[in-house]
């Protein structure tokens, strides 16, 4: 009886042993993701084609720290953006230094242009850039605190084209994954012609007491920047911006023939587009062009280039939020003297990564099975498996897309396997096979069996997959 009670006893102080080791889970901060691996086939898929179109028009890959010098986002963004005043992650670092995580890519291409002389090098640069950015956003539908962009920018160019390519490449990116997109296009003009529509828009909004139906962010931005009245998302500002005068009819005459000429070129190509007078973006560096990419909702109005460009009465297409844009950008072309370079006309933009496959999960886009392979090698016994991992490797070398499960020991649980990654054939090797050199070639979809000669396998399967060099 004792024996029992002290057997009892040591179970329970077991069990309170495992509950004092049962370590709290810890689970991901809010506003990221982790990116599981069937949700990587739609990154390949986005990541493949803006590689594919970059290097089709002459963008160069290169990456940039996540880690930036606080200071280069103060005084690229602005002081009095939302990226720095709100969503920004900074902090002041061990050796007393001012530290931001990237909460946008071009401020940091520029540094880096003029960090390394790129400015050296035949102009224009075009740069393209790919990786994670920060904002501490309030989470939501396809926006996180971290989050990937697309980037392109191409710096050293001022002929209105190096704008409209970018709105070009930006759709043809699109396009081409199968979603259907309108350019939001504006001109903010350069510092001359914005200062005379500066004083128009203060009258406007100090007019029939339009200030006291202001936001309390907008109160403040009347008086420190007036045209970021415009990029409100507040839906009362929106609709009172809708009636304020319109840069267009402000710029002066070089701008304006810019702005013409981007309009041109993009009724060349046939890419639709929409003038929206209150586009104007969130940061301090843009002038003439900007754009914004928003899912297609409406046609773009039947206008000629140059009624579009001087229209007052035109009224921007509001049924889609601007939180739902999919990328932006436009022309900064004194970004790279204000950072400390020389005077340098440049332009960009950034698509954000998740956005773009969450538009592609909504449109239930069918995927080509990148894991799907050519082939997969089935093994029974020690001595097969190790000639067959030889193989593999063989294959692989070739161009073949192989699959194995060299830890499996069952040739009905890898016949399963092969099933699964949908191969049309398995190559099977046993101890018979290795004593008489050669093995099964098996048909998966009609289970046919047929016996090769070991070393002529590679060219068997050539010539019935066609040549390697097809499957990279």
């Amino acid at each position: 009886m004792s024996k029992f009670f002290k057997k009892k006893d040591n179970q329970e102080a077991e069990e309170k042993a495992f509950k004092a080791r049962k370590v709290r889970l810890i689970s991901r901060l809010r506003g990221v993701k982790d990116i599981l691996p069937d949700e990587h086939k739609y990154w390949s898929l986005v990541v493949k084609k803006a590689a594919e179109l970059s290097r089709a028009y002459g963008f160069k890959r290169m990456d940039t720290p996540v880690l930036e010098s606080l200071e280069l986002y103060e005084r690229s963004s602005g002081r009095a953006s939302d990226i720095v005043t709100k969503e920004m992650f900074s902090f002041v670092d061990k050796n007393g230094e001012k530290i931001a995580l990237r909460p946008e890519a071009t401020p940091g291409i520029v540094r880096s242009y003029i960090e390394h002389g790129l400015f050296n090098l035949p102009q224009p640069v075009k740069l393209f850039w790919l990786g994670p950015v920060f904002r501490h956003d309030k989470p939501q539908a396809g926006r996180f605190r971290q989050f990937s962009q697309f980037d392109l920018e191409n710096i050293g160019e001022a002929s209105p084209v190096a704008d409209a390519e970018l709105m070009a490449i930006a759709y043809y990116f699109f396009s081409e994954l199968q979603l259907e997109v309108i350019i939001q296009i504006n001109s903010v003009g350069c510092a001359v012609c914005r200062k005379e529509y500066l004083v128009k828009l203060e009258n406007f909004y100090k007019e029939r007491g339009r200030r006291t139906k202001l936001c309390q962010t907008c109160k403040k931005r009347l008086v420190k920047n007036p045209l970021r009245l415009l990029d409100c998302k507040e839906k009362r500002c929106q609709e009172m911006a809708i009636g304020a005068p319109q840069l267009v009819d402000s710029l002066c005459e070089d701008c304006r023939n810019h702005f013409i000429k981007v309009l041109e070129y993009l009724d060349e190509l046939n890419i639709p587009y929409n003038l929206n007078p209150t586009l104007v973006r969130g940061l301090d560096y843009y002038n003439r062009t900007v754009f914004e990419i928003w899912p297609a909702f409406a046609d773009p109005p039947d206008r000629s280039v140059r009624e579009r460009a001087g229209d007052s009465a035109g009224k921007p297409v509001e049924e889609q939020s601007r939180q739902n844009a999919l990328g932006g950008g436009g022309r900064y072309d004194g970004l790279v003297e204000y950072l400390g370079g020389r005077p340098t006309p440049a332009c960009g933009f950034g698509i954000g990564v998740e956005r773009v496959i969450l538009k592609i999960k909504e449109k239930n886009i069918p995927l080509r099975d990148e894991e799907k392979g050519d082939l997969f090698l089935a093994h029974l016994g020690d001595q097969a498996r190790r000639k067959i991992m030889v193989l593999f490797e063989e294959l692989r070398k070739n161009g073949f897309k192989v699959r194995q499960a060299f830890a499996k020991d069952s040739l009905k649980s890898q016949l399963e396997m092969a099933n699964q990654a949908g191969v049309k054939y398995t190559l099977i090797l046993g101890q018979k096979e290795i004593m008489d050199g050669t093995i099964l070639i098996r048909d998966m979809e009609s289970g046919l069996q047929e016996v090769v000669d070991y070393k002529k396998v590679s060219a068997e399967i050539e010539k019935r997959l066609g040549s390697p060099s097809n499957k990279l």
